[in-house]
C-alpha cells in the first residue's frame, strides 16, 4: 500500500510518523569510541503500517542493510533497534521501513518515499562535544562600544576623554548610530569594559550563563574586526587590566566569558602586515597572500582594510593558532582565562583559490583551546550552509543562521515593512510553517545531533537588523519562544531583550539604554527574563532531543525530551483551526505501555491542554507561546 508523505511541506500533523534524532532516547552512546557498537533506537507510532524496519548505514563509502528488532510496544509505539558499527569516524545512517506494496526512508529530514541522498542521513562521531557549561544560561553577545560607558570615564564631550584619532565622537549616549555611508565604521560612543562589569549583575538576573564580546583588540573601526595587534586590548577599552578585571568579574559569578577572533584576517594597520609590506624578506611577508591586482593583496571581501592571512606558512600557524604561547592560546590563559573563541568568517579561514586548509586550522584552533584549557569551547560563524565544515573534529558549532535563524524570521516576517532580506537582493519574504521546518530540518539534518545541540541559535547579532524590527512587536514573543525551546543554545543581543530596533547591522549596533526609560520595554524585557527561567528550568529544553508533531502554516509544535522529561512547544503566529495530538510521551521502550495521559503542567502561556480520549486538544489562539511539561 502507498501512504500519502506527510512531510512538512504537506503542512499536515506528523505525530503519526516514525521518529529518530541523536539524543539519549535514540542513541545509547553519544560519544562512542571508533569500533565500538552503539543501539540506534526508531519510535515508529502504532498506527504506521511497517512490515518490518531495516538500519541502513555506509562503511568505508559502501552502503550495508542489516535488520533492525522490536524491543518493545508501549501505548502509542513499537521500537526497534539495531546495532551500528562505528567503524569511521562519522558514521552515517538512516532507517528503511518495509511496507505492504512500498517503503519508505527516515532520515534527518523526514520521512520519504523516494530513495534519498546520504546528504541528510543521520551522523554519530567519535568527536567530543562542547562542554556541559555551554547548556547552563543563555549567551548574551556584547558590542563592547555601544553596551556601557563605566561610571569613572568622562564623557565624550570632556577634553580628558580618551577618543581614538579615526573616530567620529557621539555626544550623547542614547543617540542613533549611523546606519550607512560614511562614519558608519567610525562612529564612536565609548562604552569601555568596566561598563561591562557595572552590569553584570543585571545579566546574572536575567539568566545569562556566557558572556560574549565582539573583538577587544585595538584597530581603526568601532568594531575592532581589523585589529593592529593581538597582543593587547585596546586602551580605549581599559587596557589589559581591563580585560583581567572583567575576565575574574564574570567568572566569580559563575558565568563564562567568550572572546572573538578573526582568524582570516587582519587589520592594514596590523603590525605583522606593516613589516610586511615594508620588508619583502621579513617572516610576516609570508603571513599573507600577494596578488598582482590592487590593493596587492588578498582581502576579505576586497576590503583593502582587511588582508588575508595565508595559512600555508608555518611561522604564521606557529604565531597565530599553534600551542599555549600563540595567539589562540594566550588568551585562554590566566589572568585573562577565555572559556573560548567565536571564530569570525570561519568559512573563510584558510580558504583561497585551490588552498583550502579550513579543517586543518579549525582542528589546531580546537586543538591548542584544549591543551590550554580542556573544557573551552569554539563556535564558527558562516552565514550560509557550514555542513561541510562541521563533523565535529574542528568547529564545535556554528552561528545557526541557516537552521535556525532565517527560517524563524521568513515565517514571522512582518509584511507591512520592507527589510531586506540578509545578503540577498530582495526584501524579506514571509513563508509557511512548513516552509520553515523543511528549511530547518534541510540544514540541521547534515550535520551530527551533537553539533546541532551545540550551535549558537540567534534572532539576531551586530552584523543583521534587529528582531522586533524584523517581525514586529507582536511577534516578538512567538520569536524568543521558539529561540528558547529550540535545539541548540540561546544566543541574544544586547538590546534585543529591552526592545531596541534598527534596519540593518549598523544601525542595530545601538547603545543599550541604561538611562533612558523611553528606549526600554520593560513589557518585552519581562517576557525574555521568564522564558529563559523556562529554559533554564527543564533539562529537555536545555541538551534534549527535538520531534515535530504539528506543522501548519501558522502553528508548530514540538516536543523536547530527554530520559526524564518531555515538554510539548507551540507556537503560533495567527489563530488556526486547532489541533487534536496522539503524541506518545514515554520515555522511551522501557515506559509504561498503559499510563494514562496525564494533565500537563503550564510552564509558559495562559491556556491548559485538554485531554480527550487519549489525545491533546491545542488552544486555537495566536500569536502566543505555549510551554507544557508532559512527563
Amino acid at each position: 500500500m502507498a501512504l500519502a508523505p506527510l512531510t512538512a511541506q504537506s503542512g499536515k500533523f506528523i505525530a503519526s510518523q516514525p521518529h529518530h534524532d541523536g539524543s539519549e532516547l535514540y542513541v545509547s552512546q553519544l560519544t562512542p569510541s571508533l569500533g565500538e557498537h552503539v543501539a540506534v533506537r526508531v519510535r515508529v507510532p502504532l498506527s504506521f503500517p511497517e512490515l518490518s524496519v531495516h538500519l541502513r548505514t555506509v562503511r568505508d563509502g559502501e552502503p550495508r542493510v542489516s535488520a533492525a528488532r522490536l524491543v518493545a510496544t508501549t501505548a502509542h509505539d513499537r521500537w526497534y533497534e539495531a546495532d551500528l558499527l562505528v567503524h569511521n569516524p562519522v558514521t552515517q545512517y538512516r532507517f528503511f521501513f518495509e511496507l505492504d506494496g512500498d517503503y519508505a526512508w527516515l532520515n534527518g529530514e523526514g520521512l520519504h518515499f523516494n530513495d534519498v541522498a546520504d546528504t541528510s542521513d543521520f551522523r554519530v562521531t567519535v568527536h567530543s562535544p562542547a562542554p556541559q557549561w555551554l547548556h547552563e544560561g543563555i549567551v548574551y553577545q556584547i558590542f563592547p562600544d555601544r553596551f556601557a560607558r563605566s561610571a569613572s570615564a568622562p564623557a565624550l564631550t570632556d577634553q580628558h576623554a580618551d577618543i581614538p584619532e579615526w573616530a567620529i565622537p557621539a555626544p550623547d549616549w542614547n543617540q542613533d548610530p549611523i546606519p550607512s555611508g560614511e562614519g558608519v565604521g567610525t562612529h564612536f560612543f565609548g562604552g569601555d569594559l568596566d561598563g561591562i562589569i557595572e552590569h553584570l549583575d543585571y545579566l546574572k538576573d536575567l539568566g545569562v550563563g556566557t558572556v560574549y564580546l565582539t573583538p577587544v583588540f585595538p584597530g581603526r573601526t568601532n568594531h575592532r574586526y581589523d585589529a593592529s595587534t593581538f597582543d593587547r586590548v585596546d586602551p580605549v577599552l581599559g587596557g589589559d587590566d581591563a580585560y583581567a578585571r572583567l575576565s575574574a568579574a564574570v567568572h566569580e559569578r559563575g558565568m563564562r566569558l567568550m572572546g572573538d577572533i578573526t582568524s582570516n584576517h587582519t587589520g592594514s594597520s596590523h603590525e605583522w602586515f606593516t613589516t610586511a609590506q615594508s620588508d619583502p624578506e621579513s617572516e610576516e611577508h609570508s603571513y599573507y597572500y600577494w596578488i598582482d591586482e590592487a590593493p596587492g593583496y588578498a582581502c576579505w571581501l576586497e576590503h583593502g582594510s582587511l588582508p588575508k592571512l595565508n595559512y600555508n606558512s608555518t611561522a604564521l600557524r606557529e604565531r597565530m593558532v599553534e600551542g599555549p604561547d600563540s595567539v589562540i592560546g594566550k588568551w585562554l590563559k590566566p589572568p585573562f582565562a577565555l572559556d573560548g573563541w567565536r571564530v569570525d568568517v570561519a568559512n573563510m579561514t584558510g580558504r583561497w583559490g585551490s588552498d583550502d586548509m579550513t579543517h586543518e586550522v579549525a582542528r589546531q584552533i580546537r586543538s591548542t583551546a584544549a591543551e590550554v584549557n580542556p573544557d573551552s569551547l569554539i563556535i564558527a560563524e558562516h552565514f550560509h550552509d557550514a555542513s561541510l565544515d562541521l563533523d565535529g573534529d574542528g568547529w564545535h558549532g556554528n552561528m545557526n543562521y541557516s537552521a535556525f535563524t532565517r527560517p524563524v524570521w521568513a515565517w514571522l516576517a512582518d509584511q507591512s515593512r520592507s527589510v531586506p532580506a540578509f545578503g540577498l537582493p530582495a526584501s524579506l519574504a514571509r513563508r509557511s510553517g512548513a516552509d520553515m521546518v523543511a528549511a530547518m530540518r534541510r540544514f540541521s539534518s547534515a550535520v551530527p545531533f551533537k553539533v546541532n545541540r551545540d550551535h549558537w541559535n540567534m534572532l539576531g547579532s551586530h552584523d543583521t537588523p534587529r528582531l522586533r524590527t524584523l517581525v514586529g512587536e507582536s511577534m516578538v514573543e512567538v520569536a524568543l519562544g521558539m529561540l528558547m525551546t529550540y535545539l541548540g543554545n540561546p544566543v541574544v543581543f544586547a538590546g534585543d531583550e529591552v526592545g531596541l530596533t534598527g534596519i540593518n547591522g549598523e544601525h542595530a549596533r545601538k547603545t543599550m539604554p541604561w538611562n533612558d526609560p523611553s528606549r526600554w520595554d520593560e513589557a518585552v524585557h519581562d517576557t525574555y527574563k521568564s522564558l529563559i527561567a523556562v529554559r533554564s528550568s527543564s533539562a529537555a529544553l536545555r541538551t534534549g532531543g527535538l520531534r515535530w508533531v504539528l506543522i501548519h502554516d501558522d502553528c508548530v509544535a514540538f516536543v523536547r525530551e530527554s530520559a526524564s522529561e518531555s515538554v510539548l512547544v507551540m507556537l503560533a503566529r495567527a489563530p488556526f483551526d486547532g489541533a487534536e495530538l496522539d503524541v506518545s510521551i514515554g520515555s522511551g521502550p522501557e515506559s509504561d505501555a498503559t499510563e494514562p495521559l496525564e494533565q500537563p503542567e503550564l510552564l509558559y502561556g495562559t491556556d491548559t491542554i485538554v485531554v480527550n480520549n487519549g489525545r491533546y486538544v491545542l488552544p486555537a489562539v495566536g500569536p502566543s507561546v505555549h510551554i507544557w511539561r508532559l512527563r
